[in-house]
């Protein structure tokens, strides 16, 4: 087996202004609203620790230093904690965060999309390839997350992967969607990306769900690459020039992604993680089966 360069670093875009939680977000980044007790950042960076990224990069945007102050000490609530004996608090806050001097931060001054952010990890990055975890996408899973299973199958293949899952074909229309070449590992090689195709033209039913690991040469594509949809630099569009020269492959995870970017992917988030909870399980039970009879 071929080795490739290790992955150490990923990138987290952070910067939106999560305009479809209003009023919420705006006072609080969408990215620190809680499911269950954690905010959504903390699922996306336990699932980046648990695949063994080393450097973690936020591309934030203005008001976003919420996101800066919950990675950092709280001198002032760890005292009052050892005060009064909270142990398993202190231990709790203690195991959220990264190691001293592995978290970056730039800013991204404007909305100018997915591509755009990424870009502006670049100094950060340097030539190297790297993770990219979308943070509203939080993913739930019986074995291996979906960034650790995305890290063993780039140990096989090298080149860029790109996390997918399976929608019913009739729904296809809705995602951006990979064409499926040969099998390596868990997963495929990818012939092809579209985002969001016609109905009936889509080239398989395997949607693109919010994970990556790139090629630094990424970065030269989205330096001059021209705006698209939204009127925004889109990371696909960057993606499929990429394709040209570089392998893609496709890793298929099979849990459960929520897109907590949305309302109801956020509600049943909440809803998944609180049954897994054993503290709060039977409550939770309980009321939702009350909620469930007015039905």
């Amino acid at each position: 087996m071929a080795e490739h360069k290790k992955v150490r670093k990923a990138v987290f875009p952070v910067a939106g202004l999560g305009t479809r939680f209003l009023p919420a977000t705006k006072a609080v980044p969408k990215e620190m609203l809680t499911v269950v007790d954690k905010p959504i950042i903390q699922y996306v960076v336990d699932e980046a620790l648990e695949a063994g990224i080393e450097h973690f990069v936020f591309v934030t945007g203005r008001n976003k230093h919420i996101i800066e102050d919950y990675f950092d000490i709280h001198f002032e609530l760890e005292q009052t904690l050892r005060e009064r004996s909270k142990n398993a608090e202190i231990t709790l806050l203690a195991g959220q965060l990264p190691k001293a001097g592995t978290v970056s931060f730039t800013r991204q001054q404007e909305p100018l999309g997915l591509g755009h952010a990424v870009w502006c990890a670049r100094e950060i990055i340097g030539n190297e390839p790297f993770a990219l975890l979308l943070p509203d996408m939080i993913m739930k899973s019986e074995g291996k997350g979906c960034m650790k299973g995305m890290i063993d199958l780039y140990g096989q293949s090298g080149g860029n992967i790109i996390a997918v899952e399976e929608c019913a074909p009739d729904q296809a229309h809705k995602y951006g969607i990979v064409g499926v070449g040969d099998a390596i590992g868990d997963g495929f090689r990818i012939t092809g990306m579209v985002e969001k195709p016609a109905k009936g033209t889509a080239p398989s039913n395997f949607f693109i769900n919010g994970r990556y690991i790139l090629q630094p040469e990424v970065f030269k594509i989205l330096e001059t690459q021209e705006r698209g949809a939204g009127n925004e630099i889109q990371l696909t569009d960057g993606m499929l020039k990429l394709l040209k020269d570089q392998d893609f492959a496709g890793y298929h995870f099979k849990g459960t992604t929520y897109d907590c970017g949305a309302k109801d992917g956020f509600i049943l988030a909440n809803v998944a993680f609180a049954l897994e909870r054993a503290d709060i399980r039977p409550t939770v039970i309980d009321g939702f089966k009350d909620l469930l009879k007015g039905l």
